[in-house]
Order: C-alpha cells, then sequence, then structure tokens
C-alpha cells in the first residue's frame, strides 16, 4: 500500500474583510512528504472552505506518515469534484435562465487602451440591395474592422505562443457548457486575487470567473487605472488544480502596471487555458451551479477574438 501523509501545524489566516483565524495542531492530508509549506496552506484554506483568505501563515509544520482522512479539497477528496461534476448535469434538465456576460460591441468605443476601437461601414446598403433581389426584398451586408481584442475576448495559447492552439485548435471541452465557479473579491479593497481567494473552491474541470467588480469603469479612462488581476501565483495554483477556463471582469488578467511581464497569461495558456476578458454581469451569478459557454468562431492562425459569454442557471 502507497505511503500517504498528513501535515500538522499551527495557522494564522488574515482575510481581506479585515478578519483572522488562528488555529493550532491542525492536520490536513497532503499528497507527499514533499509538499511545500504554500501548498499545505492552500490545503488549509479549502479544508476548511474559507472565504477572502489574504494571507496564511503556517509554524510548527511537521509531516507524518499517517491514513488520509479525506480532508475537504484534499488528495483523498473525491466527494467535492462529484458534486460538482453532478451539479452541471442536473443543470442542462432542470427549468433555467440565461445571464449575459457580454459587453457589447459598439464602433468607435475602445476596448483596451492604446488599441483601435472597432469601425463599421456598410459593405452594401439597403438601398443598393433592391436593384439586385425581387421587389420588396432588401439586406444590408456590412464591413466591421477591429482588432482580436475587442469587446468580451477569449485568449487562445496561441495569442501567447507560437506553437499554441489558436482559435480553431481550443476544443469545446474547455469553451461550452463548463461548471462555474465565481470567486468574489469587488468590495474587499484587494486589486490582486491571489491563492487565498481560490483555495477554498473545487475547480478541476470548471470555468474559474473572477468577478472583481472592475468592469463598473468600462469604456471609462478609469477602467485600465489600478485594474484588478490574477497574481502568477493564483494563476500557478488554477493550473496545478486543472481548471478548464478563466474569466475576469477587468481590463487584463494580468497587473500591466508592472511592466511587460504577463505570468498569468504565461501559465494559464501555456497549460492549454482559454482566458476571457472583459466580462461584465458576473454579479447575476450564484457561486456555484451556472454553467459557462463562450465559444470564439473558427479562425486559423489567430490568438484572440469577440465571444459572446454566457452563463446559464438553474431555476426553483
Amino acid at each position: 500500500m502507497t505511503t500517504q501523509y498528513r501535515a500538522s501545524f499551527d495557522a494564522t489566516v488574515t482575510f481581506s474583510n479585515r478578519g483572522g483565524l488562528s488555529a493550532e495542531g491542525f492536520r490536513v492530508d497532503i499528497p507527499s512528504r514533499e509538499t511545500s509549506t504554500d501548498e499545505i496552506g492552500a490545503l488549509f484554506v479549502a479544508s476548511l472552505g474559507l472565504l477572502m483568505a489574504e494571507s496564511v501563515t503556517l509554524r510548527n509544520v511537521e509531516i507524518v506518515a499517517e491514513p488520509h482522512k479525506g480532508t475537504r479539497g484534499g488528495p483523498s477528496d473525491a466527494a467535492a469534484a462529484g458534486d460538482a461534476r453532478r451539479a452541471g448535469g442536473q443543470a442542462a434538465s432542470a427549468p433555467k435562465r440565461f445571464v449575459e456576460l457580454s459587453h457589447v460591441i459598439r464602433a468607435g468605443e475602445t476596448t483596451y487602451p492604446g488599441l483601435p476601437a472597432p469601425e463599421t461601414t456598410p459593405h452594401l446598403t439597403r438601398e443598393a440591395s433592391r436593384s439586385l433581389y425581387a421587389e420588396g426584398t432588401e439586406f444590408a451586408i456590412d464591413r466591421i474592422s477591429m482588432v482580436g481584442n475587442t469587446g468580451t475576448y477569449l485568449d487562445s495559447p496561441f495569442h501567447r505562443y507560437a506553437d499554441g492552439a489558436d482559435l480553431a485548435g481550443v476544443p469545446l471541452t474547455r469553451l461550452v457548457d463548463l461548471p462555474v465557479v465565481v470567486v468574489r473579491t469587488g468590495g474587499s479593497g484587494a486589486r490582486a486575487v491571489d491563492v487565498g481567494h481560490l483555495a477554498a473552491f473545487d475547480v478541476s474541470g470548471c470555468a474559474v470567473l473572477l468577478h472583481t467588480g472592475g468592469d463598473r469603469d468600462w469604456a471609462q479612462p478609469s477602467y485600465a487605472v489600478d485594474a484588478p488581476y490574477l497574481t502568477e501565483a493564483g494563476a500557478r495554483w488554477l493550473v496545478e488544480h486543472d481548471v478548464a477556463l478563466v474569466g475576469i471582469d477587468s481590463v487584463n488578467i494580468d497587473d500591466t502596471s508592472s511592466g511587460g511581464a504577463r505570468p498569468a497569461h504565461s501559465l494559464l495558456l501555456a497549460a492549454g487555458i482559454p482566458i476571457v476578458e472583459h466580462l461584465t454581469g458576473l454579479g447575476d451569478l450564484p457561486p456555484h451551479g451556472a454553467t459557462f459557454t463562450a465559444a470564439p468562431p473558427l479562425v486559423e492562425a489567430f490568438g484572440t477574438f469577440p465571444v459572446r459569454a454566457y452563463a446559464t442557471v438553474p431555476v426553483g
């Protein structure tokens, strides 16, 4: 039988809402003897289902060979993943409502500061079309010029990596009817979404949607100033926990004020995890039970394109 391990420790947790928690002699299941202190801290937060945890400090850490007890969110907790999958399956047969999560694309309205706004022009006007069709029949055919980073859009791995999957290569299993986990940090005063905000959730196979409140300044100059973002450690945690997709209601999933580094993009897209930026309406979603869809067109050798992002929420 494979040896299993547990960690014993004292802990202090601070929360982004200014609360705190202390524990002595706490134990959690861990995957191996080499489990790091940061990983143990994340397992501790997950085991208690703590939300808005900002920092975790561990003391007197001791790793012991001991059978797992089934710690919530730990290596032997199969129940939580099963519950999430079953919840997603039930949503398909139950009464449901749809929640719009995309911004409207408008000619002349900037999405990302520094990139051009979309331009729309007629290719064939209704008036001109009348000479081409039977009497009483008319059509409009319009042209749009825009960068891929317009409106609410999806980043494929090709956006960051030349050998990554392009828009035509991202499988529908990462885009359609994904179980939703909503991580809410809006109103906490914290710009950064970090591991402490994530660790309480079972995210495997889910669309993790970061509800930061950043969309309140959409289309305003302030939208890109001190905007919320996902930390490098948070992105690494999501990769390690096998998320299907990550979305955020902010100007960028990375901190664009810290220079040219883009660790969240780099880590997520390297793992084949699509990113949806500029979401809106996440406040209308429950924390669990919804499903998420954001599918771009099948464009080869193209990395980013607008999507109609929406959620399906069970009713009753």
